[in-house]
């Protein structure tokens, strides 16, 4: 039966939702869309006229299909090359989703959703819906089958996993901006030790490729070793802008809630670094570099005003 308008309408208002739920818990805006055009599929195709609670129907489908979508990526991730990161959102990004708690905000955090993926499917999906949206441990029960007392269960399992992981507590914007500024003088200098100053003792620096694009097969780790790849990185070398085909501008932003930087050549982003920064220091740096996941990213990052680039010649 076809949908009416007014169908069509309760789906529509659903959608932003919907994305920000998907986009949470698969770590990608693309398969995120995939999951929200099946759920609407799912909707066009079902009686509607006996669905009481639209929005619980909607999220139990979405969530359900998320559910079977993490199962069968974390076997392709297995084959994955090198590190595995989520995909970029630049600030305004309406899959971003609500950002009026800290709760929120931390929880679309590359640091976060980089820690979800240790979680299991139902561990993850229970933790976003309650920890990002608020849900109610009874209503997430129905949209997962199980009883109350399971979902706080879980919750509190996934939450204390996600706090241990977590670096430190977080210092304010301006404070982040000024150690972005004095990480690019420290790594363009080419002295290691004003790098090392700037991080934690136990910084690790991870890269994902995807196999598409050179990034190390295993993260760096500590102090010492971050800092000397990052005076490599930033270190002018003819085979790099062989490699790229120029040397990128470098724009300070706001990436899932965290200061970035952002590499761009010829308006297109060929890197995005998220930067976790603490009150000790940079405690890590997650460089999306896999082209398959900068392709919204770059078409966000056109149509915003990012102002004057930090860096106007990498390497």
């Amino acid at each position: 039966m076809a949908l009416t308008m007014n169908d069509v309408d309760r789906f529509e208002a659903s959608r932003p939702r919907l994305a920000a739920i998907a986009y949470r818990l698969l770590g990608s805006a693309s398969e995120a869309e995939d999951a929200v055009q099946e759920t609407y599929l799912r909707w066009q195709a079902a009686d509607l006229d006996r669905i009481e609670v639209p929005e619980a129907w909607l999220t139990k489908v979405l969530t359900h299909l998320c559910l079977n979508q993490l199962t069968s990526a974390r076997a392709r991730r297995e084959t994955y090359v090198g590190e595995w990161l989520p995909e970029p959102l630049l600030a305004g990004d309406p899959m971003l989703g609500p950002a009026d708690t800290a709760e929120q905000r931390e929880s679309v955090s590359f640091a976060v959703l980089a820690l979800l993926e240790r979680l299991s499917p139902g561990e993850r999906a229970v933790y976003v819906l309650r920890e990002a949206f608020a849900y109610p441990h009874r209503e997430i029960a129905e949209i997962l089958d199980i009883t109350e007392g399971a979902s706080q269960q879980i919750f509190h399992r996934a939450k204390k996993h996600v706090v241990e992981g977590k670096a430190r507590t977080e210092i304010d914007e301006a404070a982040a901006r000024r150690i972005i500024e004095e990480f690019l003088a420290a790594a363009t200098s080419g002295r290691t030790d004003q790098l090392v100053r700037l991080l934690t003792q136990d910084a690790v620096a991870i890269g994902d490729g995807g196999g598409k694009v050179p990034a190390r097969a295993k993260a760096f780790e500590g102090a010492l070793a971050v800092a000397t790849f990052m005076r490599g990185l930033f270190k002018p070398s003819k085979a790099k802008r062989s490699l790229v085909g120029g040397s990128p501008v470098v724009h300070a932003t706001t990436v899932n809630g965290e200061p970035a930087l952002v590499a761009v050549l010829d308006e297109r982003v060929i890197g995005v670094m998220c930067l976790e920064i603490t009150a000790d220091g940079i405690a890590a740096f997650r460089n999306q570099v896999n082209p398959d996941k900068l392709e919204r990213f770059t078409r966000h990052w056109a149509a915003t005003d990012h102002g004057d680039p930090l860096l106007d010649a990498a390497f």
